[in-house]
């Protein structure tokens, strides 16, 4: 049985790798980007949501708790890093707090265990530099934080090394002409397009902007800090990243349905970012940023994701938050159900483990001296600022990275505060000695990207 997945993001992603689990199916990933995780999946906090948030009832709910509760196996399978940082829903009023007792309520409905209102005292106590105006807040012992794009490109290489095969820069208009058993839709903001063009009606989606700002000042917030939520959303955030950044935002602002590749940042929206941000932690300063940048996530107008079952595919829109902690959820309840309609049998050979790229400095001496006196490019550091190494490089190149991008996104070079002024010429040279280009070939992302126009010899 031959299957396409349309989407190489985290839903599409996992999807895929479940359905290798099973005998005698041939599955094939489709993404129009160069590389997986680099659409919608990109365009988000890294929150791993606790699933309070969501209306009991909806599709969110459904999904949010449980899909939350699977990454811990996930982590320890595929490599990708993860933390239960633990979250705090701040008050700062009476009305605040029946948010609070609502969100609690939410949450009993929905599977959510160890929430817990605290009072300012022990608000503080958790986060120091909250607000001296916070009254109370919400713990949530269960929210994390994750990278999104690992979590899809661990899944990939896992999914690829159980037999699926991968077509980067490859972009599906219609599901009618393609050649396959079953298809599975999860295109994320086309998904509403691609799911019409095979005669399937769904809610049309449109793009909800979020702009972001990345500060390098660690350990100001040590869990995720919500403000409580509006009708537009969970609001601005202020969290640990998974590499020991700041992360600040995002807006959600929604756009015409035509402006599905709008990433630019603007004055307005930043600013907007850094007012409410400091509602929150007023001791965030700004002369750590490290930069800007904006995403785009897909919106209907029922606030909810939509998924459509019928015999020869399943359609996946409007995977808006929490779509990031919902999708291994979502994976596993698609793929059960299309190896039960499809009487699929499990195969026994399904090798569910996938070794991470080694991070030398991570390692306790001991250790990274013998990676380091096996493979001494794991020895020699190119990013000063995220301390990455030469084998790092070489690892993500072979592990399918093309462009600088690639590189940046399974590394952490050109992460840091200077954002690749030290480090970029170092990696392009190892990318001409990996991958036989040019320097006047390497695309710093999509396809005509490219990052110098001539070399002096």
């Amino acid at each position: 049985m031959k299957i396409a997945v349309i989407g190489a993001g985290v839903v599409g992603s996992l999807i895929a790798r479940n359905l290798t689990r099973y005998k005698d199916v041939d599955v094939e990933i489709f993404e129009k980007l160069p590389d997986v995780g680099w659409g919608v999946t990109k365009a988000n906090s890294g929150v791993i949501h606790a699933g309070y948030d969501d209306e009991p009832e909806t599709v969110r709910a459904k999904y949010c708790a449980h899909g939350n509760a699977l990454y811990t196996k996930l982590s320890e399978e595929l490599g990708f890093p993860l933390k239960r940082t633990g979250s705090l829903v701040v008050a700062f009023n009476q009305e605040d707090i029946k948010i609070l007792e609502e969100l609690v309520d939410y949450g009993k409905k929905n599977g959510v265990e160890g929430l817990k209102i605290l009072s300012k005292y022990e608000s503080l106590e958790k986060e120091p530099n909250l607000s001296r105006e916070v009254v109370a807040s919400l713990w949530a012992p269960s929210t994390g934080i994750v990278g999104p794009w690992e979590v899809a490109q661990s899944v990939v290489e896992n999914a690829v090394k159980n037999g699926a095969k991968l077509h980067l820069s490859t972009e599906i208009k219609s599901l009618r002409a393609l050649p396959f058993d079953f298809v599975i839709n999860a295109s994320g903001l086309w998904a509403d397009e691609l799911a019409k063009s095979a005669g399937v009606k769904v809610t049309p989606l449109h793009p909800r902007k979020g702009e972001y700002i990345l500060l390098d000042q660690p350990q100001l917030v040590k869990t995720v800090v919500f403000p409580v939520p509006s009708k537009a959303g969970k609001g601005i955030l202020v969290l640990p990243t998974i590499h020991d950044t700041l992360l600040l935002g995002p807006t959600s602002e929604d756009l015409p349905p035509d402006y599905k590749e709008r990433t630019e940042t603007t004055i307005e929206g930043l600013a907007k970012i850094v007012e409410n941000a400091r509602k929150l932690v007023p001791s965030i300063n700004l002369s750590k940023s490290i930069r800007t940048f904006a995403g785009l996530r897909p919106e209907n107008e029922l606030k909810d994701f939509v998924i459509v079952k019928d015999d020869k595919m399943v359609n996946i829109v409007a995977t808006r938050s929490p779509g990031l902690t919902s999708a291994p959820a979502i994976a596993e309840d698609v793929a059960l159900w299309v190896a039960d309609i499809k009487k699929l049998k499990l195969r026994s050979d399904f090798d569910p483990y996938r070794k991470p790229i080694p991070r030398p400095y991570e390692m306790e001496d001991d250790e990274r001296n013998a990676l380091i006196k096996k493979e001494p490019a794991f020895g020699r550091v190119i990013c000063r600022c995220n301390k990455v190494t030469e084998g790092e490089v070489v690892e993500a190149i072979r592990r399918g990275a093309r462009t600088l991008d690639g590189v940046k996104l399974r590394t952490t070079a050109m992460f840091g505060r200077c954002q690749g002024s030290f480090c970029t010429v170092n990696i392009m040279k190892i990318m001409k000695k990996e991958l036989g280009e040019e320097f006047e070939e390497m695309e710093k992302n999509l396809l005509g990207s490219q990052v110098v126009d001539g070399v002096s010899r």
